[in-house]
C-alpha cells in the first residue's frame, strides 16, 4: 500500500432498502438497516441504522422513523442523504478525521428511472462525493461472487432484495436482458403481516414480521430441515389485548405463496426472453441466487423445480452485492463500462 493508497478515502455503498452496507479499502465497515429517526421539533437526526431500528415503530409524536428508500429507490430525499452521510461517519478508519470520500461507486436497481438516478447522484454530492459512480445491482452481484462477467459467457442472476427483485442475463460486460420487480422481501414482510391478521387475528408489527421471515420463512411447505415454530407476540384483534400465537413454517411458506410465484414468473419470462446461445450457457451454468431472498427456506429447490435448472446460493448472499461493487471500485479502470456517472 502506497502513501497514496493511505489518503485515498474511496467507498463502495450497497444502498438498499432493507439494509446499507458501506465497503472501505476491501472491508465491510458498517453493515445497517436503512432507517434514520428524527426529531420533528428540531429536524434533527436522532439515530441511525441499528439504533434507530430498535426505535421503529415504538415513538412518540415528536419522534419519527423513516425508511429513506422505497421499491429499491430514494423516497425520501432529505432522509437518505442523512442517512447515507451519517453512515460515512461510523466508518472507522483508526485516524483522527475521516475526510468526505473522493469517489463514491453506489449500486442502483436495473430498472431505475434517470430521475431515480439522478436522486442517488445529488444524495452522495451533498453527502460530500467529488466522484460518484453507479452500477446495476445483477453486474456488482456477478462481480461479487466471483464470475467473470468480461467472458461471452451467459450468466443468470437472481438477487432477492428488500425492495426489488433484479433477474438479469449477462454477457460480455453487459446485461442482455432483465426483468426487475417489486416483489421481494418487504413484500414478503408485509404477507406475512396480513396472515397473521387474517388467520389469527394478531395484529403485528414490520419489525416482528420480518423477524418471523427469517426464523421460520419458507418457499416450500415441505422441507428436509424443518425449523422450530416460533412464537409470535402481538396484538389481539378481538380483545386489544397482547397475546402470543405459535406458527410453524408450512404456514408462513402459504402466506408467501403468491409473492414467490411473482418472483417464478419474472424469471420464466427472463429465461423466455435471452437468446438461443445465452439459454444454452445458462442451461450449463445454472442460475445464481443471491441477496437477502435467496436465505430463503427451499426457495433453490422451488425453483429449480420450476425451471429445471441447477440453482446456487451465493456464498454470503447479503454482502454479494457490495462486495461486486467494491471490486468494481478497486478496478476503476477495467470496469469503466459497466460503470454509469
Amino acid at each position: 500500500m502506497g502513501l497514496f493508497d493511505f489518503f485515498t478515502n474511496d467507498i463502495a455503498i450497497d444502498l438498499g432498502t432493507a439494509n446499507t452496507l458501506i465497503l472501505y479499502k476491501g472491508k465491510i465497515v458498517v453493515d445497517e438497516p436503512s432507517i434514520i429517526a428524527i426529531d420533528q421539533a428540531t429536524n434533527k437526526v436522532v439515530a441511525i441504522g441499528n439504533q434507530a431500528m430498535q426505535m421503529h415503530e415504538k415513538t412518540h409524536a415528536n419522534l419519527k422513523t423513516i425508511r429513506p428508500l422505497r421499491d429499491g429507490v430514494i423516497a425520501d430525499f432529505h432522509a437518505a442523504e442523512h442517512m447515507i452521510r451519517g453512515m460515512i461517519k461510523m466508518i472507522d478508519t483508526g485516524r483522527k478525521f475521516f475526510n468526505a470520500p473522493h469517489r463514491m461507486v453506489i449500486c442502483i436497481p436495473s430498472g431505475i428511472t434517470e430521475v431515480e438516478k439522478r436522486a442517488v447522484r445529488d444524495s452522495a454530492e451533498h453527502a460530500g462525493a467529488k466522484e460518484v459512480y453507479m452500477i446495476q445491482e445483477p453486474l456488482a452481484a456477478a462481480i461479487g461472487i466471483g464470475i467473470d462477467i468480461d467472458k461471452p459467457n451467459g450468466t443468470m442472476i437472481v438477487d432477492i432484495g428488500g425492495g426489488t427483485t433484479e433477474i438479469a442475463v449477462i454477457a460480455l460486460s453487459g446485461i442482455v436482458c432483465d426483468q426487475s420487480v417489486r416483489t421481494a422481501g418487504d413484500v414478503f414482510s408485509k404477507d406475512i403481516l396480513d396472515y397473521m391478521r387474517r388467520q389469527h387475528n394478531l395484529l403485528i408489527g414490520e419489525r416482528s414480521a420480518e423477524r418471523v421471515k427469517i426464523e421460520v420463512g419458507a418457499a416450500m411447505a415441505e422441507l428436509d430441515d424443518a425449523p422450530p415454530d416460533f412464537e409470535v407476540r402481538g396484538r389481539d384483534l378481538m380483545t386489544g389485548i397482547p397475546k402470543v400465537v405459535k406458527v410453524s413454517y408450512p404456514e408462513i411458506a402459504y402466506a408467501i405463496d403468491k409473492s414467490i410465484s411473482k418472483i417464478e414468473e419474472a424469471v420464466l419470462k427472463a429465461l423466455e426472453t435471452s437468446p438461443p446461445e445465452l439459454s444454452a450457457d445458462i442451461y450449463d451454468n445454472g442460475i445464481h441466487l443471491t441477496g437477502g431472498g435467496a436465505l430463503l427456506r427451499g426457495l433453490d429447490k422451488r425453483l429449480a423445480m420450476k425451471t429445471k435448472l441447477p440453482i446456487h446460493i451465493a456464498d454470503d448472499p447479503l454482502r454479494a452485492v457490495v462486495r461486486g461493487t467494491g471490486i468494481a471500485l478497486q478496478k476503476i479502470d477495467q470496469y469503466r463500462s459497466i460503470l454509469m456517472t
